[in-house]
């Protein structure tokens, strides 16, 4: 063998060990904001499966106050207020999830199911249409198609 050969079969262990080192400092969580906020949405859907609605936009304001532009935090913060039957809270909400990211699905799904207990068929019309572009074979999609389907003005439904 040639010693430049030899040279580089002896830095391979060498190159492995600091490769490991990087892949492990990369996985170290961080204390920033945004970390923060996975935090605070941990503990609101940890309060949502609760049916702690209360808890549950306490901590997704947290997450928004955190990281204003969580789609997902206003979302979430959204379906809580639905829960607690505060529609203009809920709607405003989603508003603000659709404003960040115009094809969440979810934002998308649970404004269009908010809109069918508020007898606003029309608009949850909408939101499925919207979906359907989206995603037509999407779980957020069927789910919406099937509650505006089977909707009846003035019944309140637990299916939306």
């Amino acid at each position: 063998m040639e010693k430049s050969t030899i040279k580089q079969l002896a830095a391979l262990p060498l190159l492995c060990f600091a490769l490991a080192a990087t892949a492990i400092a990369a996985d170290t969580p961080s204390e920033t904001p945004v970390a923060q906020a996975t935090d605070e949405m941990a503990a609101g859907r940890q309060a949502v499966k609760d049916q702690k609605w209360t808890q549950a936009v306490a901590s997704f304001k947290k997450a928004i106050a955190e990281n204003p532009k969580n789609a997902d935090a206003h979302n979430m913060l959204g379906y809580s207020h639905r829960a607690l039957g505060k529609f203009d809270d809920a709607f405003a909400a989603y508003d603000k999830a659709l404003a960040i990211d115009p094809k969440h699905k979810g934002a998308l799904e649970y404004s269009g199911m908010g809109y069918l207990k508020t007898n606003q068929k029309a608009k949850a019309e909408a939101q499925l249409a919207k979906l359907k572009v989206i995603c037509a074979s999407c779980s957020e999609t069927t789910s919406l198609a099937k509650a505006v389907a089977d909707y009846k003005p003035g019944v309140v439904s637990s299916v939306y």
